[in-house]
This record gives structure tokens, sequence and C-alpha cells, in this order.
């Protein structure tokens, strides 16, 4: 079964249930998928990569569901669970199933040299579903919010994935998933990264691409980026320095400052890395849709919107309040208290 019939098989079931056809904050860029469940993520997997790979072994991506789930909730020992305000469970699930989509569009298109097959595919789902466990705290971590440690939460996480893989029975990929990994983040320059299978090095092109357009596509990114990504920003040292603070070091005063500077972080990104660095990876989504992208278009959508909030500074247009996927209900509270902190912190004087 395609995609596409799957889909529309999943909205008939919706309809027939009385579902709402607009689409949930919770869900997917087709509203037929709850992101943050990570059965329904892992189920909608499963109907991707089971069809394309006839008796493909399932279980890793199984297992890794399951410490997912174990571990961003706060059920391991030594962990706390997450409790980023941007980086929450939902946008975790959502690229994973993303992740899934373009690989086996991917597969579907190229030439037999270039297939990923299906182990390196599930591969990359494990590195999706983990790609920010670099966020979470650890019990020796000298921090009170994982969104301090965005400057290394990728490293964090190759250490993590050395150390996991293994369980999986997926050892034989540790040097491949350290490298891979940092095509999510920015803590090293592509040009450093070395994989010797070009292969490996297109999965690094996926998993990047995922990753941000599942972001920009996101139904609440604008208000996300204004109420949950800037004070992720301010603690993890991005918006403005904690010593020496002074109105020239500031890079995002608020979050309506952060969204003044959205469309060209929008623009750059994909022209450097989405179209350029990772070569338009997103296309292959394409033959799953019937030659269209929800994906772009959503991101087209959204960057029209912000326009017209720009112009009009009608900043009331930004209304919806999605709920927060996080270990802890009280993150929300506990983050904003954080924030006040770093602020008086930051603008102290002698």
């Amino acid at each position: 079964m395609s995609q596409q019939a799957i889909e529309e098989q999943r909205r008939k079931a919706a309809a027939q249930q009385g579902l709402p056809s607009i689409r949930r904050s919770d869900f997917d860029i087709t509203n037929t998928v709850r992101v943050s469940s990570p059965h329904a993520v892992l189920q909608a997997v499963e109907q991707l990569y089971v069809p394309l790979w006839p008796g493909i072994d399932m279980d890793p991506v199984r297992r890794a569901f399951a410490q997912f789930d174990d571990l961003f909730s706060g059920r391991v020992p030594g962990y706390a669970g997450v409790d980023t305000l941007y980086h929450d469970r939902q946008h975790t699930l959502d690229v994973t199933l993303t992740m899934a989509r373009i690989c086996v569009g991917y597969e579907q298109q190229v030439e037999v040299l270039w297939k990923l097959g299906p182990e390196r595919s599930l591969v990359g789902v494990v590195l999706a579903l983990f790609h920010d466990v670099g966020y979470l705290r650890r019990a020796a971590d000298p921090v009170r919010n994982g969104a301090e440690l965005t400057r290394t939460h990728v490293s964090r996480g190759v250490e993590f994935l050395r150390g996991y893989l293994p369980h999986l029975g997926m050892g034989t990929w540790t040097e491949v998933a350290a490298q891979v990994l940092h095509f999510t983040g920015y803590e090293r320059p592509f040009s450093e990264l070395v994989l010797n299978d070009a292969r490996d090095l297109r999965l690094g092109h996926l998993l990047g691409t995922a990753d941000m357009i599942t972001q920009l596509a996101d139904r609440c990114y604008l208000e996300k980026c204004r109420d949950r990504l800037y004070p992720e920003f301010v603690l993890g040292g991005m918006a403005l320095p904690l010593a020496n603070a002074s109105p020239e070091s500031v890079r995002y005063a608020s979050g309506l400052d952060l969204l003044r500077q959205t469309p060209q972080f929008v623009n750059e990104t994909r022209a450097k890395r989405l179209d350029g660095e990772f070569n338009a990876a997103y296309r292959y989504l394409d033959v799953l849709f019937d030659g269209r992208n929800p994906y772009m278009e959503s991101i087209g959508r959204n960057m029209a919107f912000l326009d017209q909030v720009l112009r009009s500074e009608s900043w009331r247009m930004l209304r919806r309040n999605p709920p927060l996927f996080a270990a802890d209900p009280s993150t929300l509270a506990d983050v904003r208290g954080l924030m006040l902190g770093y602020f008086k912190r930051a603008w102290m004087r002698d």
C-alpha cells in the first residue's frame, strides 16, 4: 500500500470517528499520525519500511522506541526526562517520521549502487530518534535545564550512541553514527566529517534535511519560536552572553525579535543547507505524495504568514498555544523562572 493510500485510509477512519479535518497541533504534516505518540510513529514507520523491505527485522527499532520513551519520560536512572520547551518529545518523533519517509522516498528513486538498503535505513531511524538525546541532563551535569547544553548537545548525543547502538546489534555503525549525527547541528563544519561510503554521506543529508524541514513545517512553528525556542536560546547563552552583557552583545532581545530574524534564518538555511550542502534532498519526499511536497508547502505558508505578521506588527495573529510534551508538567513555569534568573545575572552590575 502506498503512503498516499495509507494516509487516505487514516483520513477516512478519522472522519468516521468525527475527528477534525483541520491539522491538529500534535499531528504530522498530513494530519494522520499523532507525533506525540511513540506507538503511533512506530506504527507509521513500520508501514513505510515493511512493504519496501519484506522480511526486514524491525525489532531493533521497536526496542529503540521503547528506550526513547523511557529516557525522555525520565524513567531511566541517571537521566532527567526532557525539559526543553522547543526540543520536546513531539519534535523528536516528528523528525523520526520524516526521516523514515525521506529514506523510503530516496530508496525508490536512486540507482541500485546508491540505495541505502534496509540496515542503513534502520540506523537512520534510530539516529533520528536520538538526535537530540544530548539535551537530556545526566546526574553529573551541573545544569538546571537541558537548554544549557545547546552548544554541545550533538557531541553528547554521539557519546550516548557509542554506548547504546551495540545494545541494538548496531555496534558496527557507531563510527558512522558519530559523523552522521553532526548533520543535525552546528558544532562541526560538514567539511570536517569523514565518511568513507558515499551512501553514509547521503544518510547524513537525509537526516539533516528531516530535522530542519520538520521544524520549519510545524503547524505552530512561529509560536514555538517566540515562546519556546527563545527561552532555550536564553538559557543556552545564544541570546545574550552571561558575562559582560551589553546592548551590543544581545543577539535576540525577545521572542518577537527572534521572529523578526526568522525570515533571514530560513532563507539562509534553505540556500546553504537544504539546497546547498544537502543537495535539495527534500525532493525525495515528492514521490510519496503524488508529486507534491507538503513539508515545503507548509514552510511556504508559515513564511508567508510571518511576513504578514511582520508587516502589520499584529502579534495577536500568533495565537496558537500547542501542547508541550516534556517529562514534567511544571516544565514551562520552571523554564520561565530560570530565564528570569539568567537575565538578572547577565545584567547585574558591581
